[in-house]
């Protein structure tokens, strides 16, 4: 399984599935990041916390702990 965050910085790659369950799951949606997106890598912080992405032509910043809850193809 390769997560969002295995993808490299300026990669592309489409939301397979989204792990998790509850509230953590629906916040993740509610950001846009649903099944079949494609989400480019924008940055990663020095430290790897956050990860800076664009979806659905907007920035958005996730935390490593999320992003390993995402599913890429």
């Amino acid at each position: 399984m390769k997560s969002l965050r295995d993808v490299k910085i300026g990669d592309t790659a489409r939301v397979a599935r989204l792990h998790g369950a509850g509230a953590v799951k629906r916040r993740i949606m509610d950001m846009g990041v649903t099944r079949g997106t494609e989400i480019t890598v924008r940055r990663v912080a020095p430290l790897g916390d956050p990860i800076e992405v664009t979806v659905r032509g907007y920035e958005l910043s996730i935390r490593k702990a999320d992003a390993a809850q995402i599913e890429m193809e």
